[in-house]
């Protein structure tokens, strides 16, 4: 192998590497909070998810903690404190255990269980561009880091480690959450995006 080859080969296995050190943190995506979705998912157009959230018990599962009767649940568990412990953080705070790293300026933990514990964390799918290429079909949900919840999604939570857990009816709860586009605004699309 000449000297030219040798190169070649050392800047072609260079590139790779880098691009597969790329491809690898492009998992890692930045939770941006409930905030940044309602730009755009607050608007009657858009199906107001964002209001219907803040209806939510999701909305308020931090605040939850600081109720006595949530204190008296975690003082049973050893928990001194339910909204500075992990026990509790990790279901009722979106993103809790996630890097510091991975939390925009705008991320907020008394927003509770917000739109990115559902649909993954937003920074790369909340951009206009990006969200009409899922809608046309251009772009992978799942490569910007937007997911499609599902039982699992759920039940990763609502479990029997909850103190408070009394069962989980997936489809009830799913029709009691849901919060789809319009079909209108879909059909303006060749594929509608999951919500």
């Amino acid at each position: 192998m000449g000297r030219s080859s040798v190169g070649k080969l050392a800047l072609t296995v260079a590139c790779a590497a880098f691009v597969m050190a790329g491809a690898a943190s492009a998992a890692d995506h930045i939770y941006v909070g409930a905030a940044k979705c309602a730009m755009c998912h607050k608007k009657p157009e858009q199906g107001e998810q964002y209001l219907k959230w803040q209806e939510s018990k999701h909305a308020k599962a931090y605040a939850t903690l600081a109720t006595p009767e949530a204190k008296e649940v975690g003082k049973k568990l050893g928990v001194e404190d339910p909204q500075k412990d992990a026990k509790c953080l990790k279901c009722h705070v979106t993103g809790y255990a996630a890097a510091a790293a991975l939390k925009g300026p705008k991320y907020d933990a008394t927003e509770g269980v917000g739109c990115e514990s559902c649909h993954g964390a937003g920074n790369d799918y909340a951009k206009k561009s990006v969200k009409d290429g899922i809608m046309a079909g251009t772009v992978d949900p799942a490569s910007v880091g937007l997911l499609k919840p599902d039982q699992k999604t759920c039940e990763g939570c609502h479990n029997e480690e909850s103190p408070s857990f009394k069962g989980f009816d997936f489809e009830k709860m799913k029709a009691k959450i849901a919060h789809p586009i319009p079909a209108e605004r879909k059909a303006k699309y060749k594929t509608p995006a999951g919500g």
